[in-house]
């Protein structure tokens, strides 16, 4: 399509845009908005969407805002930026998705690899982790509950995503000034594919992310609290038996620490009856990023 090939160089794109190329390429390594593929000499491409993503940036700086401020906006509104072209995105993000699932569930890394590098490079890091790679797992999940694929499949996918998200996490730097967030499965919880993906939009926003991963030995907690004070708390849960517990320890941690803001998240909580979800509204996260958004800004 027109709209998703790469086709213009780093030159023609501060050209068009009138920003200098040392910038642009200071843009992308420190907020990451878009990632431009390469061609065989090493040269950034940029497609028709990169150039509509960086226009509306330059607009916004061009108003006076600084370009963290205009990432931050774009990152919370980005269907504004992509308005004319939520059909084609949505019908694109699905495609990829279906073509990563099919090459995980095929054991095949490279193939894999190929797909998940061309989805970042049309799209940011929180739409690729949300849009593609969430419902993935909520498939491959679904998949293996209904016995359609082994356990072998799921270790497999789930092993391949954890892997590059894992890495993403660790290439973005933290802000000192932004508030603490402590990352934790809920108890008994093994499955941390969905904390890590709520880590990485947490990350991306500047928050000082401590990430534990699965669930850790009791009374481990407290004392990581303790130690790191931090201003959030959230803990995952994906299987329906362990929610009791995790909300048990949630309620007993806020009696402890009043001021700690704990927020539940996890498809798990999907599945709860109207009436529990209404008692749980002030933990509940959510499972979306305009949901995250909200709850953070309450």
């Amino acid at each position: 399509m027109a709209m998703t090939k790469a086709k213009y160089n780093i030159k023609a794109v501060s050209q068009i845009l009138g920003i200098q190329p040392g910038t642009l390429r200071a843009w992308e390594r420190r907020y990451k908005m878009i990632r431009p593929s390469r061609n065989e000499a090493g040269h950034r491409l940029y497609t028709d969407e990169h150039l509509k993503i960086l226009k509306w940036l330059m607009e916004k700086v061009n108003k006076g805002f600084t370009i963290s401020q205009a990432v931050s906006l774009l990152e919370s509104n980005e269907e504004v930026v992509t308005e004319t072209n939520n059909t084609e995105n949505t019908t694109q993000l699905d495609k990829i998705g279906d073509q990563l699932l099919n090459s995980l569930l095929s054991f095949n890394e490279n193939e894999a690899q190929g797909h998940l590098d061309h989805a970042f490079s049309l799209f940011t890091p929180e739409t690729v982790a949300i849009d593609i790679i969430g419902p993935i797992l909520v498939r491959i999940g679904d998949l293996w509950e209904e016995n359609k694929i082994t356990s072998a499949h799921e270790h497999f996918a789930s092993q391949f995503i954890r892997s590059r998200i894992g890495m993403m996490l660790l290439s973005i730097p933290s802000d000192s000034m932004l508030p603490k967030a402590l990352l934790v499965c809920g108890p008994n919880e093994r499955h941390e594919l969905g904390l890590l993906i709520f880590a990485l939009f947490l990350k991306r926003k500047g928050y000082d992310v401590i990430y534990l991963g699965p669930s850790i030995a009791g009374g481990d907690i407290d004392i990581v609290i303790n130690e790191i004070k931090p201003t959030y708390m959230f803990m995952s849960c994906t299987l329906k038996k362990n929610i009791p517990i995790t909300i048990r320890l949630a309620e007993s941690l806020q009696k402890e620490y009043p001021d700690l803001n704990i927020g539940l998240g996890g498809y798990a909580y999907d599945r709860l009856p109207e009436l529990d979800k209404k008692r749980l509204q002030p933990f509940m996260v959510g499972n979306s990023k305009k949901a995250w958004e909200q709850w953070l800004q309450k």
